[in-house]
């Protein structure tokens, strides 16, 4: 199995800035979406619970619709027990039974009272049903033209940004592949604690980018010279000179117009 070629260190340090360049055009891409994404999901989860409360609502109308339904077939039942017990009386044979279908008849007529008061009750709950339900359904509708707003201000995005962002991705890869482990894993490592992202940064006017510490001539010096990978001592960050910085922007902005 042949040996895989040994890189210099200029060719590493290149391979690294070209690897934050690219890192950093996604984040720029990734930073347009801003929390869009997550905005959508929870609209949407708005508008699921929401549909949901309705559905449940809907349900308890319902289950008052049937009990009225039930309230009134007991009222029709003992109107008719009254209309029995009644003619019953006329053909008792002593008082003890009149007065014991007149207790039934009176039984009867409290039903129905108790049952109308219960009709009443239950009308009276359709209706604050019925107006949440309407409030519900009002709030629902500007929630979903909110989400489809949201939703097609992100399809925009995605549509502009998405086939770019996947083929930086893939060179983001090829340009890992080209680096030792060890270095990946320390970029990726300084690029989640830095600000930015920015793992590997040029040095601007004898400072670290981003950064108001100088850095001293001598090292300056070493930096320019590509020997050696050199880290900036407040930051952690992977520094490069301006000259080396400037040509790999230039070749990778030919790759970013490429992609677009």
């Amino acid at each position: 199995m042949a040996k895989k070629t040994e890189i210099t260190v200029e060719e590493k340090l290149r391979a690294l800035y070209d690897l934050q360049l690219i890192d950093s055009r996604i984040d720029e891409i990734r930073n347009v979406r801003g929390e869009l994404p997550l905005e959508v999901e929870d609209l949407e989860d708005e508008v699921a619970g929401m549909n949901t409360r309705l559905d449940k609502l809907k349900d308890e109308l319902e289950v008052f619709e049937e009990d009225i339904k039930g309230k009134k077939n007991l009222i029709e039942e003992a109107k008719s027990l009254i209309k029995k017990y009644t003619a019953q009386q006329d053909n008792v044979r002593n008082n003890r039974e009149y007065n014991s279908l007149s207790k039934e008849i009176e039984f009867q007529e409290l039903e129905i009272q108790l049952a109308d008061k219960h009709i009443k009750e239950f009308k009276a709950q359709i209706e604050q049903k019925k107006a949440v339900i309407d409030e519900t359904k009002e709030r629902l509708k500007e929630r979903e033209e909110h989400l489809k707003h949201k939703q097609n201000e992100l399809d925009e995005i995605l549509a502009e940004t998405e086939k770019e962002e996947k083929a930086l991705m893939k060179e983001s890869d090829s340009y890992e592949k080209k680096i030792e482990d060890r270095l990946v894993k320390a970029y990726h490592r300084i690029r989640t604690n830095v600000k930015n992202g920015l793992a590997v940064v040029p040095v601007e006017r004898g400072a670290s980018g981003g950064s108001f510490f100088t850095i001293p001539p001598q090292v300056q010096m070493e930096i320019a010279s590509r020997k050696k990978i050199i880290t900036d001592e407040h930051s952690g960050r992977i520094l490069v000179d301006p000259e080396l910085a400037s040509e790999e922007k230039e070749k990778m902005d030919k790759l970013f117009d490429k992609v677009k």
